[in-house]
């Protein structure tokens, strides 16, 4: 065999898998993009349609607070069946003639009751307040679900891609290995190499082997988990796009995670809602006025009797000892505020932190990309070196399958180092509280959160316009 020609054709296959370690990422005509995985994410997550729904449950508080301010207006109805004998008798106690009596009526009433509460020292109100401040954590929970998903789709994007590049690295591994011990047993048969260097090939082919089915089982793995981040399989996926923009001032992107990062912003509004729930329990403890009316109306069948009867005052109360529950509650709101804004200290550092440790992982990103393209240059080129010197005489077998490892560990590591970097970007996004389908521009239908609030926020009746246009909203969501 002309060995001359198999080192040439050994070299261009290696020329190849250099190239394509040094693009990655090839450039896919009509694929699936990035923003594309975003948007399945956002739309399909079932996730964030669970925490909407949770945020219709805070909503929907704010308007039974509210309710207590309102009229209640209740009536009641009832059917009488009465009857009644009575026997008189003389002043001897003999009964007289005809003095045996029989009544039998039935009668029915309805009364129309209404009362309104008037003055509390704005104990309702407090609750009112309250609610809307739980409606406003809530949210900002909500948004806080949304960035997990976005970030999550990033994740699993480039997770495909890092497992298609490597199952790529290694089947082109297991050409050149297969190449070599071809080689090596040519070699061995016109006594250039000895027995055990065709084995060592063999050896190294073997592990190869194992590599590539290792690595495709990780790429079945990372589609699996792209499904359940995005809602869908994976299609040809194109190249991540530029990444993006990013402060370099670590101490302003802290600056900017403490002002808007959704975590904070939860604890705040639960803060506050603490603090309204401490002013309500404490204004329980003082007199309620309130106006009562009513209105009744009697009938008797198979008579004329009949009555109608109308009442309407002031009514002032108040709870002067209840076994001590309304201190116990004034003191029991107390504590949580207290307890909400030590929580709140915990998620600042805990968000300052997190944007420290995105930093730094963006950072070593950076490094290990730089340091990973010298490797792979470095390595290639040792590669070739030794694949000459080798069949020149001047190296081993083993020499060569060592240093083609050792080009295998470089892409390898290039490849991860390239779709880490992303995730390590909106990661910052993310601690900085920026990693939402609003601030990314994603083409999607933005959840208004506002939309059923105002819906409902003044508890409309069933039967009224408001109500009937809520109850379609409501089929509507239950249709999805």
């Amino acid at each position: 065999m002309n060995l001359s020609k198999h080192g040439n054709r050994l070299r261009r296959t290696i020329a190849a898998g250099v190239m394509g370690a040094g693009l990655l990422f090839p450039v896919a005509s009509g694929a699936e993009t990035l923003a594309d995985a975003l948007v399945g994410a956002y739309n399909n997550s079932g996730l964030l349609d669970q925490n909407r729904a949770v945020l219709r449950a805070a909503d929907e508080d704010v308007g039974i607070a509210k309710s207590a301010l309102k009229p209640v207006v209740q009536w009641t109805g009832n059917l009488t069946q009465s009857f009644n004998q009575s026997v008189s008798g003389n002043a001897s106690g003999i009964p007289a003639a005809g003095t045996r009596t029989n009544t039998d009526t039935l009668t029915t009433s309805l009364n129309l009751i209404a009362s309104l509460l008037l003055y509390d020292f704005g104990a309702t109100q407090f609750s009112v307040e309250a609610a809307k401040e739980t409606v406003l954590a809530t949210r900002a929970s909500l948004v806080s679900i949304e960035q997990q998903i976005l970030l999550r789709a990033v994740s699993a994007y480039m997770g495909v891609i890092q497992a298609q590049e490597l199952v790529s690295l290694r089947e082109n591994n297991l050409r050149l290995l297969t190449q070599e011990l071809r080689a090596a047993r040519d070699r061995f048969e016109v006594g250039e190499v000895t027995r055990t260097d065709v084995a060592l090939a063999e050896a190294q082919l073997a592990q190869a082997r194992s590599g590539l089915a290792g690595a495709q089982g990780d790429l079945i793995s990372a589609k699996a988990f792209y499904k359940v981040a995005v809602g869908r399989d994976p299609g040809r996926l194109s190249p991540a796009p530029k990444l993006p923009s990013i402060s370099n001032s670590i101490q302003n992107a802290k600056a900017l995670a403490v002002r808007r990062h959704p975590d904070i912003l939860a604890v705040q509004h639960q803060v506050a809602a603490a603090e309204l729930l401490i002013r309500s329990s404490e204004a329980r403890m003082q007199p309620q006025v309130s106006l009562q009316g009513s209105l009744g109306l009697t009938e008797t069948f198979d008579s004329q009797a009949s009555s109608r009867n109308g009442t309407v005052g002031l009514q002032i109360g108040q709870t002067l000892y209840q076994g001590g529950a309304l201190s116990a509650g004034v003191r029991k709101n107390q504590a949580q505020r207290d307890a909400q804004r030590g929580n709140l200290y915990v998620v600042v550092k805990d968000v300052e932190r997190a944007v420290s440790d995105a930093y730094a992982g963006l950072a070593s990103a950076r490094a290990q990309i730089e340091a990973s393209k010298r490797q792979v240059s470095a390595a290639s080129i040792a590669f070739q070196g030794v694949r000459e010197e080798a069949a020149l005489g001047a190296r081993t077998t083993l020499d060569v399958l060592d240093a083609e490892q050792s080009l295998l560990d470089a892409q390898s590591s290039s490849v991860t180092a390239q779709t880490q970097i992303y995730v390590a970007a909106y990661s910052v996004l993310q601690a900085t509280g920026q990693l939402t389908a609003r601030d990314l521009k994603l083409p999607v239908q933005i959840y208004d959160p506002a939309a059923y609030y105002n819906l409902v926020k003044d508890s409309p009746a069933k039967l009224s316009k408001e109500g009937k246009k809520l109850d379609r909203v409501l089929r509507a969501l239950q249709k999805e």
